[in-house]
Parts: C-alpha cells; structure tokens; sequence
C-alpha cells in the first residue's frame, strides 16, 4: 500500500522573514519530511486573522505580537523562539543617485526633499515611520507626497519609478529586484523589530527547531537581518 502523503504544515508569517524563509523552505521540507504552507502577510494583517478564529500550526511575528498571543492562550506557552533583529531602511530604484541618510540630519533633509516617497500602513515599519516623521515634525510635507500602501513590499513602487524612495525593513527592501539599498536609517531614528516563532499545535515543533538551526548568523546578514 502506498504511504499516504503527509498534510502541510501551516506557517504564518510576517513579511520580515519572507525572503529567508523562502530561500530556506526545500531544505526544511527535506528535514521534517511534510511540506509547508507558508502565509506570507504583514504582522497586523496576521493579527487581525488569529484574534477572527482563524489558526495555524507555527506563528513567526514580532516578538509583542507572539508575546500577546500567548497570554491570551492563542499560542502555546514557553513556544516562543527569538529568530532575528531587523532594521527598518531606505531603497531607490537601481542606477538611481543615493541619498544621504548618514546622520540624523541629513536623512530628515533627504525625506523633506524627496519627490515620492512609498511606506506601508499595515507592517510594523510603517507605523512606526509614520510616528517618527510625526516626531520629526515633518509628517504632513512627507505625507503630501507619500504613497502610502495598505500592505505588500514599498521597494516595487521605487523599482518602477513610481516613488523616488521606499522606506520598509531592510528585509523587505531586499526581497524586490531592480532596487539598491542606501542603508538602514540612522541609528538614532531607527528600532530594533525582534522576529520570533512560536507554535500552535506542539506537533510543529519540529519545523521550529529546523527553522532555528537553518537560520545560522550568515544566511540572517545575507537578507538583511540579524541575529537575535
């Protein structure tokens, strides 16, 4: 009698970790021996889903969102597994002259004289983009000129010309062809997001401790993160 196939394991996940999750899903799937259905969508957005009912059977969002959802029994306690650190930054479209974002200053210079400028509602960069620019005092000149969209990856608009410069995670930045990162925004207007996985059924928890082993300091860097 042939071996039934195995039911995919279900993954939520926020756009962050989709670049590495992606290079890294064949060798996980080799390892647990099940294939995996990866739900790729901002942090938010995934909230938004769990707290309706709707479930998974492993969780990788920020490290409050996965900290919340625990207390409120969503996700299974002590589960929690830090994974990476990611900084939020600044793209334009490839071959496009780099603006300087060196200094606290001058980054603000660079977003008051941008002609376009893409960031997202949902994701955690975007919030928090639109706080700081309230906190630099320049949010309604940025916002005048802002494209801001409800989800998805900032850094297609800028690779189509459509803005001038795409603010997201360093992560997500990297996750679009035809764009050059300028850099993460200066350390004095940046935030340090945690990524973490936790786990809704405990019969995850062998994709979570490959996801673990697989995310070695290297590959992090490799996409933009960094090790947690």
């Amino acid at each position: 009698m042939l071996e039934q196939p195995r039911a995919p394991v279900r993954l939520f996940s926020t756009l962050a970790v989709m670049g590495l999750l992606q290079e890294m899903l064949p060798g996980l799937e080799a390892e647990i021996g099940q294939p995996i259905a990866a739900d790729f969508a901002p942090t938010a957005a995934l909230l938004r889903r769990i707290e309706a009912g709707e479930a998974a059977d492993l969780a990788i969002l920020t490290a409050e969102a996965v900290e919340a959802l625990m207390t409120e029994g969503r996700l299974l306690p002590g589960s929690r597994r830090d994974l990476c650190i990611s900084l939020i930054g600044m793209a334009v479209r490839a071959g496009a002259p780099r603006p300087d974002i060196a200094t606290p200053e001058a980054c603000r210079a660079t977003l008051l004289s941008a002609r376009s400028i893409a960031y997202s509602r949902a994701g955690a960069s975007g919030i928090f983009f639109a706080g700081l620019i309230k906190r630099l005092g320049i949010a309604e000149a940025v916002n005048a000129k802002a494209t801001v969209i409800p989800q998805g990856l900032t850094a297609e608009l800028a690779a189509l010309g459509e803005a001038e410069i795409a603010i997201q995670q360093v992560s997500e930045l990297m996750a679009v062809p035809d764009i050059e990162i300028v850099g993460p925004l200066p350390e004095a207007l940046n935030t340090r997001a945690v990524f973490s996985a936790a786990l809704f059924t405990a019969e995850a928890g062998g994709l979570l401790d490959a996801i673990a082993r697989a995310a070695t300091p290297e590959r992090l860097r490799a996409k933009g993160l960094l090790a947690a």
